[in-house]
């Protein structure tokens, strides 16, 4: 089978591998979309979490083999922890995930545990499928922030960004403002329904603010942009730095979270409302253009808001 490994740090090759074989509990799925996600065009910079020669992928869809078609939770937790008997498989001490710890979904099949499958309708397009992962964080995101009914601002119009704005209008949320410096990127949140900005302003006043990017400047931004009492929710993984006025937390007594992944139900919430979204900016790529299109991201390109690789017609 095709498969886009990544080999070495800063490579990725599209190259045949053996087809997968599956182990107890899993099923092979024939993959139909896979979704290139920001903490790949990262992560295969050196080794770390990624260790080469590795298939990753975390954000797939595909068909089993009895026909089902269904997008895959990569996220894999030990089940007996505090953590998962609590419903946070996301903080498992153990948790692994698809892509990242074993092979993920680029590739044309890729074994997977046969409880990771959560059927979708044949409605849903297969370019929209991939978006169901990415989705499912913002879900989390939302719920984090307390399912704030003010204004709500989104920092970064990467694909984690629009899942966000889209999760706060779908909640019934009238005013989004989605910051980022790319006019494009602007336009794409304007068309879902946001007023748009450069960057937040310091005078600005948000009952919660989502930071899909992750730099310190970003982080700042956030706390900075919050009314007295509202709600800070980090996504973006960018850096590990964070500087911020501790002291205007405190003052005003704002809070700052920390959001990844998911749940297992708003997995499948993000399922559910799919379907109702506008999921058409992403970018379908055809399978033998994937090693091109993930060397050009991971080199900066940006017209492409989010690019999810097609295995079969496009």
């Amino acid at each position: 089978m095709r498969a886009l490994v990544f080999t070495e740090p800063g490579q990725v090759v599209l190259r045949d591998e053996p087809a997968p074989v599956a182990s107890d509990g899993d099923v092979v799925l024939v993959v139909a979309s896979s979704g290139i996600c920001g903490s790949e065009l990262h992560g295969f910079r050196s080794v770390g979490m990624r260790e080469p020669p590795l298939v990753m992928g975390h954000e797939f869809a595909g068909t089993t083999p009895d026909g089902r078609r269904v997008v895959v939770n990569p996220l894999l937790s030990c089940g007996r922890c505090a953590a998962c008997v609590g419903g946070r498989p996301q903080l498992c001490p153990e948790r692994a995930l698809i892509g990242v710890h074993r092979p993920g979904g680029f590739a044309e099949q890729v074994a997977v545990p046969a409880a990771s499958l959560h059927e979708i309708p044949d409605s849903m397009d297969w370019t929209q499928a991939a978006l169901v992962e990415p989705l499912a964080n913002g879900v989390h995101a939302w719920g984090l922030a307390g399912a704030p009914s003010g204004r709500v601002a989104v920092i970064g119009a990467g694909a984690i960004g629009l899942v966000c704005l889209l999760v706060a209008r779908h909640a019934g949320c009238d005013e989004v403002v989605v910051a980022d410096p790319s006019p494009q990127r602007r336009r794409v949140a304007e068309s879902l329904g946001a007023r748009t900005a450069d960057a937040l302003g310091p005078d600005e006043a948000f009952d919660a603010v989502f930071d899909a990017v992750g730099l310190p400047v970003t982080r700042a931004a956030s706390t900075a942009a919050l009314r007295a009492g509202g709600t800070a929710v980090w996504l973006g993984l960018a850096d590990s730095e964070a500087r911020f006025d501790g002291n205007d937390l405190v003052r005003a007594e704002k809070r700052v979270l920390g959001s990844f992944a998911y749940t297992d139900a708003e997995f499948a919430r993000a399922v559910e409302i799919a379907g109702e979204l506008d999921l058409g900016w992403a970018t379908a790529v055809p399978f033998e253009e994937s090693e091109s299109m993930f060397m050009d991201l991971a080199g900066g390109r940006t017209d492409v808001v989010k690019a999810v690789l097609r295995t079969g017609e496009v």
